[in-house]
């Protein structure tokens, strides 16, 4: 049979004509399959193809999703007919995967009823629900400060170092347990060590019967990390569209998701645009991000973490995350370095949840006073560094006293770090957060050491 013909299953067959480390030009003499489509190369069709553009009426030029070792000039490549598809269902609860729906966790293979495309179109506006309920995490700064939106987005922003993964840890810990649906986990360019701990300590904690995990891991071709978030959004969209739950998304890390898309960019020979990005940077995030949505029938509540690279809060990929997010919690290297933790900068942060109308007139008040009382003592702190507190007056002594004891009383304990730190975890209750701040702020605490509220869990650990 003529390679460039159709196979006997129906399926175009073209001819490699050019490969370039992961990029393949092939040949079709027939109709070309369209873009997104997967092709199949290799003795046993074990090389796995994306079409990305049609550079001719008979060319077109695919990244490769696997490596390509092995593949040479004249080998023939069978169109699948069909994009990347990902199993979904019940049966994938409790196993990890990777962006191909392939079990890595040296289970036995998953029988899924149903496959869905790992690229799909958002929900359409007319079906989507906006979110008035709060998703508490029982971490005292993000529930004070950047209250979570159920059904929302929330984004974890921080340079390397500064404890993203380990915020993102103990949030799938506080609220894996508690959390009545479906929680996912989506590992996008991180490193196989965290998917293992991680994959460890849910198993430990009889968790990870409710959980699905997925991950694309640094070593993968950059076509497969580029995939992995939209595998894992098809298989959260399963269980809340047709299981009708609530699933929480957890995605470690959007930066990686970007450069990912950067490398295929490269590889496909696009102009570069800002700092080296890709030219499709806003439209590649928006695709992902705008699949995140609500419904009658379910939530999707998503945490993301995103790398800040060299803690530059104006770089593109920061900038264009921002903007699809409902909370941002930004992690201080400032912070972090004297010994904050965990090291979220209240002033930096913000939440569109963070209203009267959403959270309470009495958790909006206390939020907004903690707020002010912090940026009054940042102002204060270049004339205490040059002449000391006793230059202050009166009243800013007393704001200093506050923000102190402010700062070290939003500091807590993580369940994940126990083994690291010897200070047991701490849950707090939201009530309990505002009865602190409430107290600080009425200068109940003034006579006693900062140390006192510093890595305790609720106000009443720090004694009179």
């Amino acid at each position: 049979m003529d390679r460039n013909t159709a196979s006997p299953q129906g399926n175009a067959v073209g001819t490699v004509t050019a490969i370039r480390g992961n990029v393949v030009d092939i040949r079709f003499d027939h109709a070309l399959p369209p873009l997104t489509h997967v092709l199949r190369a290799g003795k046993d069709n074990e090389m796995a193809l994306e079409v990305m553009a049609h550079l001719d009426d008979h060319h077109v030029r695919a990244v490769g999703l696997t490596f390509t070792q092995g593949l040479a000039e004249g080998d023939a490549v069978t169109a699948t007919g069909g994009v990347l598809m990902v199993p979904v269902g019940d049966e994938l609860l409790g196993r990890m995967f990777n962006t191909f729906g392939e079990p890595i966790d040296n289970g036995p293979t998953v029988q899924a009823r149903e496959h869905w495309p790992a690229l799909r179109p958002p929900t359409p506006l007319a079906r989507q629900r906006a979110g008035d309920e709060i998703f508490t995490t029982g971490i005292k700064a993000i529930d004070l400060m950047t209250p979570l939106e159920r059904g929302g987005k929330a984004g974890l922003f921080g340079g390397a170092g500064v404890g993203k993964t380990v915020v993102i840890m103990e949030l799938i810990n506080n609220m894996v347990g508690v959390h009545e649906g479906v929680s996912l986990f989506c590992g996008i360019g991180e490193r196989c060590r965290e998917g293992e701990e991680l994959y460890r300590e849910m198993r430990d904690a009889g968790v990870l019967k409710n959980t699905v995990m997925l991950f694309a891991q640094m070593n993968e071709p950059p076509g497969t990390r580029f995939r992995a978030g939209h595998a894992a959004l098809s298989m959260a969209e399963y269980f809340r569209d047709v299981k009708e739950q609530d699933v929480l998304l957890l995605v470690d890390n959007v930066f990686r998701f970007i450069q990912a898309g950067m490398e295929v960019s490269g590889l496909m020979g696009r102009l570069p645009s800002r700092l080296g990005y890709q030219p499709t940077l806003g439209t590649e995030l928006a695709e992902f991000e705008e699949r995140i949505s609500s419904t009658e029938h379910g939530a999707i509540t998503s945490v993301q973490a995103v790398y800040v690279p060299a803690d530059d809060f104006t770089d593109p990929a920061a900038v264009h995350t921002f903007g699809h997010l409902s909370s941002s919690i930004v992690l201080s290297r400032k912070k972090a370095s004297e010994g904050l933790y965990p090291a979220i900068d209240p002033l930096a942060s913000g939440s569109s949840m963070l209203v009267p109308d959403v959270v309470g007139r009495e958790h909006y008040d206390i939020a907004r006073e903690v707020r002010a009382t912090l940026a009054a003592y940042e102002e204060l702190k270049d004339i205490i560094a040059m002449l000391g507190m006793e230059e202050l007056s009166r009243e800013d002594q007393l704001v200093v006293n506050r923000a102190r004891r402010l700062e070290r009383f939003l500091t807590q304990p993580f369940n994940v770090t126990e083994q690291f730190t010897g200070h047991k975890g701490r849950l707090v209750k939201l009530e309990d957060t505002l009865d602190g701040c409430r107290r600080i702020l009425g200068d109940e605490f003034r006579g006693r050491p900062e140390s006192a509220l510093y890595m305790i869990g609720s106000i009443d650990e720090a004694g009179r």
